[in-house]
């Protein structure tokens, strides 16, 4: 009978192996998903800030010198 214990209970450690792998997988999958996210709004908000360099720069060179009168 010992055998039948030790059997069920090496199954059963095993399902529960897999139930934990399944769900680690689908915290995986998410935290990938949100890495995606973050990432495409990193990109957008450095592009805005680029723009804002360029403009800035372009209004600094557009402005007339003072003249002397």
């Amino acid at each position: 009978m010992s055998w039948a214990t030790d059997a069920y209970a090496a199954i059963r450690k095993i399902v529960l192996l897999e139930d934990r792998m399944e769900a680690l997988a689908d915290r995986v999958d998410m935290l990938a998903k949100s890495f995606g996210e973050l990432d495409r709004r990193l990109i957008r908000l450095e592009a805005k800030f680029e723009l804002l360099e360029r403009m800035a720069s372009a209004s600094r060179r557009a402005l007339p010198e003072k003249s002397e009168k």
